[in-house]
């Protein structure tokens, strides 16, 4: 959710820290900054701690560091995304400690050089009001809201001239989640950080370190990542580094290795769109292509995947025959997958089905079964809420794990016994689009992977849903090319507050994820139901001022869907209908059909999906919001 980068060096760091929250912008922030220790450049042998802060983007960050020339060979940076405390740059990161009975001086203004801790921190601290009320009595003073000044404080009162033995103090009394990265006045070349349910990784350079919430962060400063895993502490100094777990016992190569990873800071650049989701949605061809290539035959070797634990080859099989059902945690638009899979994995693999909402499943009581799949969805892999929800699942029993996630050194893949990694690239726009529709192509070879192990899938099927799956990048530019008639749609929307999606079946939530993707990005209030439902209350809403759109694809619920539009039109609101050719729903007083170019059976989710997702993008550009970056929303949720 929020974006950490940290250096130890003999070169000035701030442009790459500065460069590095650039290229995690797309995670959602709205305040940024960083703070450096002026002593660990040869060129400035004294000087402390020094930070600026700011509430604009980070471009306007670095116009204040190069004007107020911070500078420094050691340094941590942040964008930080409210949870406690309002958006303000006294609330903004990173925070300092000054020592107990020292509070900021209110004439110093920013950048200040009184701190003797300099704390960035993403997560949430659930004991926090404890712990600062501990602080208080202490004597220490809080400038901010934040539960993350209670930790700069705390590794404060604990320093006694060693600052990893400080941290790992300091995380003993933390609960809840955290990745954080700390510096100390005395200490002009170190960083360390820790972590625990928030992701953090280790940059390994030539005699210079780095900590980063991304490995795309580093892009172009090193491809050699440690992938910290939970508990870890890490120490960086010039030139050597080492990592302990929690109780401070040293982790060594075998354990923690230095892997290769190509993050290439290309893939975030915009090229001549107007915006990355705009650029995403255009993308949506070749990155299915990508997330199928390779895809020779249907079988379950396809996800032994990652973390199979020296059982490649063999572990998929197995455990698909071992399971009677499936259980699906996902969140957002990972769920809305989930949900069109389920339509999938009981009609054509015959196998009972549930789909939780991750943030909810581990906070009830749920009858577990040890023979169930557990299928996490994720784009990032370090989403907090499935991750919890998937280790809650393990500790009831349920050991048969499978994910589908785009980033494949990512927790959720680390964590999972199965994986399919598909090859979305990176998405940087908060409303999600190709990362979608290649989860539902990862999900669709599932079922046909575990329609085959149980007898399910004739050689004839699989053959057919293999062509149509290889068809798809072809089809979904056919649908593209519908962008004009959506356009002309989305002058109408500009001008609602209000939207009704409709479908039916495995197209209901198709109607789910374009209803979210309208409220995402162009602050229209938008409902889905399925359109069955219509009559059991959400009709009361109906009027000319509500346009509904209706997904009608030429499937068995067809006549039953012309029904409900029929309930629609006679209430006097306006339909808007993506419709297969051969359905036989033409445009009229009150109702506006767009035609798809063909119909695509059980893969239809995937083409009707992408004119709700320009439907919603060239709305909100109509209405003038920032559609890649919309307000309150952050595009890696890696705090409950």
């Amino acid at each position: 959710m929020c974006g950490i980068v940290g250096a130890v060096s003999t070169r000035n760091i701030v442009p790459i820290l500065v460069q590095g929250l650039q290229r995690l912008e797309y995670r959602g922030y709205d305040s940024c900054g960083v703070a450096v220790h002026e002593a660990s450049m040869g060129s400035l042998p004294t000087g402390g701690l020094r930070r600026a802060r700011s509430t604009s983007r980070v471009a306007e960050l670095l116009e204040q560091v190069v004007e107020d020339r911070v500078e420094g060979a050691t340094g941590i940076a942040h964008t930080r995304w409210a949870t406690h405390g309002a958006p303000a740059v006294h609330n903004a990161h990173p925070h300092f400690s000054h020592g107990a009975g020292i509070g900021a001086d209110p004439g110093a203004g920013e950048p200040l050089r009184l701190g003797r801790v300099a704390l960035v921190h993403n997560g949430i601290i659930e004991n926090h009001e404890e712990l600062r009320a501990e602080l208080l009595a202490r004597g220490y003073i809080f400038t901010s809201q934040t539960d993350t000044e209670v930790i700069a404080h705390l590794v404060e009162s604990l320093y006694n001239g060693d600052l990893f033995q400080a941290v790992q103090g300091a995380v003993q009394r933390l609960h809840g989640a955290y990745a954080i990265a700390v510096i100390h006045k005395d200490e002009p070349h170190r960083v360390v950080g820790a972590r625990a349910g928030s992701p953090l990784i280790l940059g390994v350079g030539q005699n210079e370190h780095f900590l980063a919430s991304d490995a795309m962060a580093l892009a172009g400063v090193t491809d050699q990542i440690v992938y910290l895993e939970e508990g870890d502490l890490v120490d960086l100094q010039l030139g050597r580094y080492w990592i302990a777990n929690k109780q401070g016992q040293p982790l060594d190569a075998a354990q923690r290795p230095v892997r290769t990873v190509l993050a290439h800071s290309g893939a975030a650049e915009l090229g001549p769109y107007r915006h990355y989701m705009q650029k995403e949605i255009f993308e949506q061809p070749r990155a299915i292509a990508d997330t199928l290539e390779g895809v020779q035959g249907i079988t379950p070797e396809l996800f032994d995947g990652q973390g199979l634990h020296g059982e490649p080859g063999t572990a998929a099989w197995r455990v698909f025959k071992e399971i009677d059902s499936v259980l699906i945690l996902a969140c957002g638009t990972s769920y809305y997958s989930g949900c069109a899979a389920k339509y999938w994995l009981e009609s054509i693999a015959g196998i009972s089905t549930q789909v939780e909402v991750a943030s909810e499943y581990r906070y009830r009581t749920s009858v577990p079964n040890p023979r169930t799949l557990v299928v996490t969805i994720s784009q990032s892999g370090e989403t907090a809420d499935t991750l919890a929800a998937l280790r809650h699942a393990q500790s009831l029993g349920m050991h048969h794990t499978l994910t589908i996630c785009n980033v494949s050194t990512s927790a959720m893949v680390r964590e999972c016994k199965l994986a399919y990694i598909t090859r979305a690239g990176v998405e940087i726009g908060v409303a999600s689009t190709k990362a979608f529709t290649t989860q539902l192509a990862g999900l669709f070879l599932l079922t046909l992977a575990l329609a085959q192990s149980r007898g399910r899938l004739s050689e004839e099927q699989e053959a057919a849903h293999l062509k149509a799956m290889r068809h798809l990048p072809v089809a979904l530019q056919a649908v593209l090319a519908l962008e004009p008639q959506i356009i002309s749609w989305a002058e109408d929307f500009a001008r609602m507050e209000n939207a009704l999606f409709l479908g039916r079946g495995l197209h209901y939530p198709i109607a789910l994820e374009g209803a979210l993707k309208l409220k995402e990005i162009s602050y229209i209030h938008a409902e889905a139901y399925a359109a069955g439902e219509l009559k059991h209350g959400p009709l009361a809403l109906v009027t000319a001022a509500m346009p509904v759109v209706t997904v009608a694809p030429n499937d068995a619920l067809l006549e039953k869907l012309k029904s409900n539009m029929q309930e629609v039109r006679a209430r006097g609101g306006v339909l808007y209908v993506l419709a297969d050719a051969d359905t036989r729903i033409d445009s009229s007083e009150g109702v506006n059909v767009i035609r798809m170019p063909e119909h695509y059976g059980a893969l239809s989710p995937l083409l009707h999906v992408v004119p709700l997702q320009l439907l919603a993008y060239h709305t909100a550009c109509a209405r003038g919001t920032d559609v890649d970056k919309p307000r309150n929303l952050a595009k890696s949720v890696t705090v409950e």
